[in-house]
């Protein structure tokens, strides 16, 4: 199985995760995730994160998504993932958003892991943008 995983700051990753069950459907099995709650120790996170991947082997596949690059729930995922002989098999994302976790879900099971990551990336890439209204949009609001 190929198995999506969030990890965040504080509520993050639960509220990301309920926004992708609207989106995505309610009950996946495949979509995981776990917080850095305030005032967690990481040794901490590191448990609960253990006890949410319980279910994943080593023959699984994973996509690693974190909200910060080099932040401790990311790193922490990261080294217990590399512990348990599962990094090899996984793909490790800073800087998650709705746009590209969504496509890592709908796309995972249809394309080759490479494809996936060059998917993900581009979509990352383009998924921040500036909103500008046009003076014809504008118009026709009025």
């Amino acid at each position: 199985m190929r198995y999506v995983i969030l990890v965040s700051h504080g509520q993050f990753a639960a509220g990301l995760y309920n926004a992708l069950t609207m989106l995505a459907g309610k009950g996946r099995k495949d979509v995981l995730f776990q917080g850095l709650e305030d005032g967690m120790s990481t040794d901490k996170f590191g448990e609960k994160f253990k006890a949410v991947i319980e279910k994943v082997t080593a023959e699984d596949e994973i996509i690693l998504f974190g909200d910060i690059i080099g932040g401790s729930p990311l790193t922490t995922a990261v080294n217990i993932l590399a512990g348990k002989g599962m990094l090899s098999k996984a793909f490790v994302l800073g800087g998650m958003n709705l746009p590209t976790v969504l496509t890592g879900i709908l796309m995972k099971d249809s394309m080759g892991m490479e494809e996936l990551k060059e998917t993900l990336l581009q979509t990352a890439n383009e998924s921040i943008k500036e909103f500008k209204l046009t003076d014809t949009e504008q118009e026709d609001d009025i």
